[in-house]
């Protein structure tokens, strides 16, 4: 009894830990939010130069008032089917941290919504789905406004092998 009373109360601690401010954005019919100390700023869509030889999700690189970064297709990264890009298609640059320290990124995602403050009671922890189904990307999921947000730990929706690779490709 005492085992699984301090593992709810960690729950509540991580929950709260992960109370603040979330980019929200749609793929699909699915709400997505990101913390928004992770992003550097929201751009449309512009020229991407695509890199031969990479997977179908890494739509290859920009170059951003100077700077090269890589652009991924978080679509297809997650598996959904490829959509036409149109006027709400955006680009949400963020600061990720790979093995080589952090470098800025860019996620294509259908459209942004809004900046929400998220408090830790209305996050809940990432559901178990079986042991073949990694789903440490996920910080918890957010209930707000009736409706249910995925909130993502974008340090982990790459793997250390794309994260690599996408390193590779900023240099």
């Amino acid at each position: 009894m005492a085992e699984a009373a301090a593992r709810i109360d960690r729950q509540v601690n991580t929950m709260n830990e992960r109370e603040g401010k979330y980019l929200t954005f749609a793929l699909g019919n699915e709400e997505y939010g990101l913390e928004i100390l992770k992003v550097r700023e929201i751009i449309g869509m512009m020229e991407i130069t695509a890199v031969p030889q990479t997977p179908d999700y890494v739509k290859g690189v920009l170059n951003l008032r100077g700077r090269v970064i890589p652009v991924i297709d978080l679509r297809l990264k997650f598996g959904l089917p490829a959509a036409e890009y149109n006027e709400r298609t955006c680009i949400i640059v963020v600061e990720v941290r790979g093995s080589g320290g952090s470098m800025q990124m860019g996620i294509v995602v259908d459209s942004v919504s809004e900046v929400l403050n998220i408090m830790g009671a209305d996050i809940e922890p990432t559901p178990s789905f079986g042991t073949h189904i990694d789903t440490e990307y996920i910080l918890g999921l957010a209930k707000v406004k009736g409706r249910v947000k995925l909130l993502l730990d974008i340090d982990k929706v790459l793997t250390r092998e794309d994260m690599a690779g996408l390193e590779t490709m900023a240099d």
